[in-house]
């Protein structure tokens, strides 16, 4: 499983959801993954101190700020591009297998009390957002 994660100041996904200030993800499932993946990036995605204390130090999470997660699934995170130049998908996890852990990754940030907003899993999206910052990192499981 890999996950963009994104700072914003704003993002919307349409269809779906929109949110203020918080983090954008970008998820992609792979082939073998499993919910205690699911749950584990959830977590390490929630608790990922890249909000600026008063001193202006990363050092504050999601959950230290009260900001929402608009979570967009991303089968192309999971592209091999080690040979030619198209990419190879085969290691992205089927959408029967993909679309549940998907909302599982969802559910495990809302037990921790995040607020989340969702893209639609499978649909063709637009994603707007106002990186802050910018600051991305890239979350790999």
């Amino acid at each position: 499983m890999k996950a963009v994660v994104q700072r914003v100041a704003r993002a919307a996904s349409r269809p779906g959801g929109a949110i203020g200030a918080g983090l954008c993800v970008l998820l992609g499932v792979a082939e073998g993954d499993d919910e205690a993946v699911a749950v584990r990036l959830a977590e390490k995605t929630a608790r990922l101190r890249i909000f600026a204390n008063e001193d202006g130090k990363f050092d504050r999470s999601l959950l230290d700020t009260g900001g929402a997660a608009l979570v967009v699934s991303q089968f192309t995170l999971i592209a091999g591009t080690a040979k030619g130049n198209r990419p190879d998908f085969t290691k992205a996890a089927r959408p029967e297998v993909a679309e549940p852990l998907y909302e599982r990754f969802c559910d495990a940030l809302r037990d921790l009390g995040v607020p989340v907003e969702t893209g639609v899993f499978g649909a063709r999206m637009q994603v707007e957002l106002v990186n802050d910052g910018p600051v991305t990192i890239i979350l790999d499981m």
